[in-house]
């Protein structure tokens, strides 16, 4: 306890607990020691700690999940001095894309690609997040010439059942489950397939909130549970904004009995994952190493993302001095990314040109 809370419960013994708890409180039983007025006091401090949480969890729902503008050719980021100034600081990587290539003369350029809301729309429904065709072309063709790594929040089987690229390297679970191409790969160094998982003991535990998330929100409409192996996800892109904080409870209900698992937040989703030190920027890092790149300046990673578990990932590029991150996103937000990117029709455009680009220079390399 405080000193605060320990004057409070030292005050109840002195004047009674009448004289501190409403009416409306918990019953009091007509005899009773210092210990069971301090255990009132404690539960009312815990329901109202529970309520503030709750409250916080809500406000936190909907800064991480904005309206979104509805996609189309011509869209383009409301014009509105704070978004000029954003802009400036967050320019198009496609305006910039000579300046992006410039600076990786004489280096290896690394792609890590973000999938939800980068390569495939979000959707309702996440289990039909599918990647368009001509984006799944494009993206193979990147991995022709970059070595090139889909690091998601979600399970590494489900997104790879999505992709259906084999020369990738995954990384599931915000990069708790790596794994490297399924074949041969010029980037592979040494006897490599990297098969990484950071928290293999804790999937009896997740498999354990999965079971009991499914139970207690399945009474709320629009709910979408997902087990993505070391974590689970909560949708609730379909749930009634005013059933956000009773879903908020639920799933703080589940997660107090885990001490060892901590609460995330991404587009419309609640993510509960292990407390250990790892994210989407360990994973960055395990992959350059495992490429090679650990302590190399002949590397340039390029970072692509839309969420805020991608935060983790361009942080570390921005701490490193090396590379760059480019958030897609319509609206200005708060980011470590140095460029930006609308939607993934303009992810798209951008590796298609980065292609272009490669089998242009090679060109001119065998005819200089």
């Amino acid at each position: 306890m405080t000193n605060q809370q320990n004057v409070v419960v030292l005050d109840v013994i002195s004047r009674g607990v009448s004289n501190v708890l409403p009416r409306s409180s918990l019953p009091v039983p007509k005899s009773f020691s210092p210990q069971d007025l301090k255990m009132l006091l404690m539960k009312r401090l815990e329901a109202e700690n529970g309520g503030a949480k709750i409250s916080a969890w809500v406000d936190s729902m909907r800064a991480s999940s904005p309206t979104r503008i509805k996609s189309s050719t011509t869209a383009s980021l409301p014009e509105t001095d704070d978004t000029s100034s954003w802009i400036v600081h967050h320019p198009s990587a496609l305006s910039m894309f000579e300046q992006i290539v410039a600076a990786s003369k004489g280096k290896q350029i690394v792609m890590f690609l973000d999938y939800d809301g980068t390569l495939s729309p979000i959707v309702e429904d996440p289990d039909q997040a599918f990647m368009p065709k001509e984006m799944r072309a494009t993206v193979r063709d990147v991995a022709r010439y970059f070595p090139t790594a889909i690091v998601t929040g979600r399970c590494r089987d489900k997104v790879y059942s999505f992709v259906k690229l084999a020369g990738l390297y995954y990384a599931g679970s915000h990069g708790m489950d790596i794994k490297g191409p399924s074949k041969s790969c010029k980037y592979k160094k040494g006897n490599q397939g990297v098969l990484f998982q950071a928290a293999s003991e804790f999937l009896p535990m997740i498999d354990e909130v999965y079971k009991d998330l499914v139970e207690k929100t399945k009474s709320i409409p629009g709910t979408k549970v997902e087990n993505n192996k070391f974590c689970v996800s909560v949708h609730f892109r379909c749930v009634d904004e005013k059933s956000w904080a009773a879903l908020a409870e639920q799933v703080r209900s589940v997660l107090n009995h885990y001490p060892k698992l901590k609460l995330t937040q991404g587009r419309k989703v609640l993510e509960i994952r292990p407390t250990i030190k790892w994210d989407k920027g360990r994973a960055l890092e395990f992959l350059l190493e495992s490429l090679g790149y650990a302590n190399s300046t002949n590397v340039l990673p390029v970072y692509i993302g839309d969420d805020r578990s991608d935060e983790d990932a361009f942080k570390v590029l921005r701490e490193r001095g090396q590379g760059f991150g480019i958030l897609v996103s319509k609206l200005p937000k708060e980011t470590n990314a140095s460029y930006s990117l609308q939607e993934p029709s303009e992810v798209k455009e951008f590796l298609k040109r980065l292609v272009d680009w490669k089998k242009m220079s090679q060109r001119a390399a065998k005819c200089a």
